[in-house]
């Protein structure tokens, strides 16, 4: 028998030890906005332990080549509706009852009061002004607060990011492929003190460079099931046939728990037929935040291979890039899609009603379509999409 103990980075604050920060970095990212490049990398903050950004929830991502670059919201009150509003910390109290099942039996969950009783906020946030509709960086005015990192990314308080984008680039160098990143950090609390930066791991990224041509004439074909401008991979995927799908009509945020449930057991039942499936839900599959997407873990859909996160007026919340998942969905080759509602041609709701079905249940629906299908995902500029395969016989 052995013990493996493993240092925490971070500081206490009463019953809560927890870093100010912590973050996940890329070198290359799947899901690029604005003049940002794939190549340049991506980097998800949250406050408080990393947790947040492996359960799936809110985090701030931006690109490290462009950290004062705005975010890819349509307002400031979206801002404020998507701004991380809760973080992980190591429970100092009075230990819980036991229980070997819980993995987070010693972690709890506190809000921004919390944080900023604390004092952990005034490097992280920005302060929303109603009067100017913008947001303050720093937490010196009142008002609702803002993580966005403004401190750090746009005053440039500490020179966070530059460390990021040398560790990012020594890291490639020395493995020789695109690498990925995890690090936390304290910020000082006293004048004299020096920033903590932990860097916690690094590995190497999967990231397929076979070219894949998807052709312009492909995008009206009769045959397209779906299409999106923003993926997560690179390649080609062909013979797949079974789809499961998260119902439209009638969708509501309050069923996603009970939507998780009806997934699992439609992918035991094509994991031990051994029939690979493509699923597709609103919101973000991994979601610790029920109100943000469905809550499976990665053993309730792991016998999908195309994976696709669609939005709805009601459910419009920024990709997740697969965050919970990543590792699987790269060492697995499985292919990460996201469609706007707003996206023409999107995808077409009407054939998968029309498709043979095998299960119908409450919240979703598993149908297995006549003819293969076929998916195309250009790495390059992020764009693919799923087509009906030949007829059989022709």
């Amino acid at each position: 028998m052995a013990a493996v103990i493993q240092e925490v980075v971070g500081t206490r604050h009463g019953d809560r030890f927890y870093p100010d920060l912590s973050g996940v970095a890329r070198s290359y990212n799947f899901y690029p906005t604005g003049r940002a490049r794939p190549e340049e990398g991506v980097v998800n903050l949250a406050l408080g332990l990393g947790k947040t950004i492996v359960d799936g929830g809110v985090t701030w991502s931006y690109s490290p080549a462009h950290p004062k670059a705005p975010p890819p919201f349509g307002s400031t009150r979206d801002l404020l509706r998507n701004t991380q509003t809760r973080f992980w910390a190591v429970h100092m109290g009075k230990p819980p009852e036991h229980d070997p099942v819980a993995e987070s039996e010693y972690l709890r969950q506190a809000d921004l009061a919390d944080a900023e009783y604390d004092g952990t906020l005034a490097h992280l946030a920005s302060t929303y002004d109603p009067r100017s509709d913008r947001l303050v960086p720093g937490t010196g005015p009142d008002g609702p607060r803002v993580v966005n990192f403004a401190p750090l990314l746009v005053l440039g308080e500490y020179p966070i990011n530059d460390l990021l984008r040398h560790l990012l680039r020594i890291c490639e160098e020395d493995l020789g492929a695109e690498v990925e990143i995890e690090f936390a950090v304290s910020m000082p609390r006293k004048r004299g003190e020096r920033v903590r930066f932990a860097f916690l791991q690094v590995r190497p990224m999967a990231v397929s460079i076979e070219p894949v041509e998807i052709e312009a004439p492909e995008w009206s074909s009769p045959d397209l099931v779906l299409a999106s401008e923003r993926t997560m991979g690179n390649g080609t995927l062909e013979g797949i046939r079974d789809v499961v799908y998260v119902k439209p009509d009638g969708f509501e945020a309050r069923h996603t728990a009970s939507i998780a449930g009806e997934v699992s057991r439609l992918n035991d039942r094509l994991l031990e037929a051994g029939r690979p499936f493509m699923l597709i839900g609103f919101g973000r599959w991994g979601s610790s935040d029920p109100w943000l997407g469905i809550p499976v873990d990665w053993g309730q859909i792991c016998g999908a291979r195309i994976i696709v996160e669609a939005t709805r007026p009601d459910m419009d919340v920024e990709a997740s890039q697969g965050s919970h998942f990543f590792h699987n969905i790269t060492s697995f080759q499985v292919r990460y899609l996201t469609v706007h509602h707003e996206d023409r041609p999107g995808i077409d709701w009407d054939w998968l009603a029309a498709q043979p079905v095998e299960t119908d249940l409450e919240f979703t629906r598993h149908v297995r379509s006549e003819r293969p299908l076929i998916l195309k995902v250009d790495g390059r500029n992020g764009r693919g999409g799923v087509w009906r395969g030949p007829e059989r016989g022709s």
